[in-house]
């Protein structure tokens, strides 16, 4: 089943309205259709997790296929989670690596978030992110020992991807749990669906997202900002190009990716102007968001890899077109600014697009 408007209609036809609240019983997919029926019906809903396999249990919003493009649905929290450590320690090791997956994502979608409160102006709450980054410690902590199954280390993980739920609904968007690295698993999703194929799980693209992008962070450090380079790419850009790319990349949705841009206008030469301003004026500062919040890459490389998850998008039959158009795209589909966004204003979206590979 795939989070979209035919599960929701399908559980919508099923659905009794003399009865008082829906329950869910399973982890991502289920969850996320559930919660866009209960709030569309005006019925209250709760979970019974059955996979410590990703951090929506307790968020306000939902994961979902949108005329087949990844978007993020806003409705309401569960009233009660049960999460039985002896069941869910039980979930196929895939699922285990895929919310451990889920909740590496953090460092970046922290970052990027505090990247985005002094480019756009965005909400920023340090409440919000303290929460998210004490989840992220106690999962850590245990992560060495989730193929152990031992119930009180997967508890601990569950409790850090409810507590990351929480912390979405709390800030009411779901900015303080993902950046960029959700948006290659976005895109690698959105391609399957096109091509009528199967992605892998959501957590594992993402922890394979998390390692492309913190590898991207390594070169970002080594950068300064070169305002004519930045202006003369703007300057130069070639709408007919871009949208040649759209079509390339996204296929028969392309023109809804090319409404997007009509509507939040990313490409508008006096927004750029603003951004960089303030990229040029806050360098120093995004270094140390970029040095406070991320982890050194070959460290937590090597706790997935300890562990056996993979890795790199060869992994995960990924190739390498597909991996660099994941990082073009991303900047498309919805209107969040992302490290991807940010070097499209700096002027170097073709030299990051270089950095990132399959293997």
């Amino acid at each position: 089943m795939e989070p979209d408007e035919w599960a929701v209609g399908s559980v919508t036809m099923a659905m009794n309205p003399a009865c008082d609240m829906l329950l869910a019983v399973g982890s991502g997919v289920i969850n996320d259709v559930c919660k866009v029926v209960a709030h569309a019906c005006g019925k209250l809903h709760m979970v019974v997790a059955t996979a410590p396999s990703m951090d929506g249990y307790a968020s306000s919003s939902s994961s979902m296929h949108v005329n087949e493009i990844k978007s993020t649905v806003y409705n309401a929290c569960p009233i009660a989670i049960v999460a039985d450590s002896d069941i869910i320690s039980q979930a196929p090791m895939r699922m285990l690596w895929s919310g451990l997956g889920d909740m590496i994502a953090k460092y970046v979608s922290i970052c990027e978030w505090r990247i985005a409160n002094v480019v756009i102006g965005e909400y920023y709450c340090e409440e919000v992110a303290k929460l998210v980054r004490r989840s992220l410690k106690r999962i850590m902590d245990n992560a060495s020992k989730l193929t152990s199954r031992d119930p009180e280390t997967i508890q601990a993980v569950t409790e850090g991807l409810v507590l990351s739920g929480v912390a979405m609904s709390f800030a009411d968007t779901s900015r303080p749990a993902s950046g960029l690295e959700h948006y290659f698993s976005h895109m690698w999703e959105m391609m399957a669906m096109e091509r009528h194929t199967h992605a892998d799980f959501h957590g594992i693209q993402v922890g394979v997202g998390t390692l492309l992008t913190l590898k991207l962070y390594d070169w970002i450090k080594t950068l300064t900002p070169d305002r004519q380079k930045a202006i003369d790419y703007v300057n130069n850009f070639d709408e007919k190009a871009w949208t040649e790319m759209v079509n390339r990349i996204f296929g028969t949705i392309a023109p809804q990716i090319l409404d997007i841009e009509k509507n939040v206008k990313k490409n508008d030469p006096e927004g750029h102007k603003k951004r960089l301003d303030n990229i040029i004026a806050h360098w120093d500062e995004i270094l140390g968001f970029i040095n406070e919040e991320l982890p050194d890459t070959e460290w937590l490389a090597g706790i997935m890899k300890d562990i056996g998850m993979p890795m790199t998008p060869d992994d995960l039959g990924i190739d390498e077109e597909d991996t660099k158009d994941a990082f073009t795209g991303a900047r498309e589909i919805r209107d969040k600014y992302l490290s991807c966004s940010m070097l499209w204003d700096m002027g170097l979206t073709n030299e990051g697009r270089e950095k990132v590979h399959a293997k």
